[in-house]
């Protein structure tokens, strides 16, 4: 019986995206994870969206949803110094060393777990990453291309944010989505039932001009 495929979607930007990644391994025994780097920015700007870190209020609660989410998990946060950051940078060395998730756990422990800002302090970032040519390695045009393409056909697929899963061609986005998709990897017709159904087919009522 072949295993599932599970696509999994992310920005080393989001802090929800590392909040989802330290609980993916409750995932692994279900399915066979892809990594997938995107830029949130670009998704952000294809469907004309704010990102929460863009609105004052809702920044404030973002940040600290994340430290509690963490705690409750036990999952180590420590904000970095400015957010948002631009991650182009670190996406592409991701890329350039074969998104290896050793790779992208290293990153995302760099920012989140250590407090670091990967855009000011690349150069630590590559260091860390046991990287020695990462200014050369993250202007290739090839590398380049696989982020950009990479986002272009995740916003083709309906992707608005980051983390998002995609599962059976369903995608199911937030770092709270971990109980949902392991719930849908043992029941592939769960999203068959009536109350989805009905959720599914309810019309848009006032539009906003």
């Amino acid at each position: 019986m072949s295993r599932v495929k599970l696509r999994w979607y992310f920005d080393v930007i989001s802090p929800y995206a590392y909040l989802c990644f330290k609980r993916l391994p409750e995932l692994a025994e279900a399915a066979d994870i892809e990594y997938v780097p995107v830029l949130f920015a670009g998704l952000l700007k294809a469907w004309d969206m704010k990102g929460p870190a863009e609105l004052p209020a809702k920044r404030i609660h973002t940040y600290r949803q994340c430290v509690w989410v963490a705690r409750q998990h036990g999952i180590p946060f420590v904000m970095p110094p400015r957010h948002p950051f631009n991650p182009l940078s670190a996406l592409r060395l991701i890329i350039a060393r074969g998104v290896q998730p050793e790779d992208i756990a290293r990153t995302f422990d760099f920012i989140w777990a250590e407090g670091h800002d990967p855009e000011l302090e690349f150069e630590a970032l590559a260091a860390a990453l046991g990287e020695t040519d990462a200014a050369a390695r993250i202007a290739e045009p090839a590398v380049k291309s696989v982020l950009a393409d990479n986002t272009a056909q995740a916003v083709a697929r309906g992707l608005w944010g980051v983390p998002t899963f995609e599962v059976r061609g369903e995608l199911f986005w937030g770092e709270d989505a971990v109980e949902w998709v392991r719930a849908f990897l043992a029941d592939p017709t769960l999203l068959e039932a009536p109350d989805f159904r009905r959720a599914d087919a309810a019309q848009q009522g006032i539009v906003r001009r």
